[in-house]
């Protein structure tokens, strides 16, 4: 079921809203930034993220093919979402999990995991080892 979540990140100096369905898979990543980061998100199809206040306190950083676009707060350095430009189902964000506010520990330990290969390009598959993500 969709539901609108608010978000920010560490220090508060970005907020945010996200349209988000909890009941469909999170995903955890062991690509390079997403392994460094920590970071794990749940889909948000395209115009379902508002930026309510601090778009100016974003710092934008690609890498690679420069296809998808990360966000850090400048100030506290916290990534709370991410564009990916070439996906499947078109333009998305990955909202960051960790910055939602209202989510219990509880309610957190029971989202649905899909795990990804980012390392090696292979997005379609689990990577052979997961636990540490």
């Amino acid at each position: 079921m969709l539901r609108t979540y608010q978000g920010s990140c560490h220090c508060g100096a970005v907020r945010f809203e996200a349209d988000i369905d909890l009941e469909q898979p999170t995903y955890r990543c062991n690509c390079s930034i997403c392994r460094r980061t920590r970071f794990w998100p749940a889909i948000v199809r395209d115009g379902g993220v508002r930026v309510l206040a601090g778009a100016k306190e974003l710092t934008r950083y690609t890498f690679n093919s420069h296809k998808n676009e990360h966000y850090f707060c400048r100030h506290c350095g916290v990534r709370p979402f991410g564009i990916g430009t070439q996906t499947p189902i078109g333009r998305m964000y990955g909202v960051n999990l960790g910055c939602l506010e209202g989510l219990s520990e509880e309610a957190l330990s029971q989202l649905a995991i899909t795990h990804v290969d980012g390392l090696h390009d292979r997005w379609q598959d689990a990577p052979e080892f997961n636990a540490h993500l």
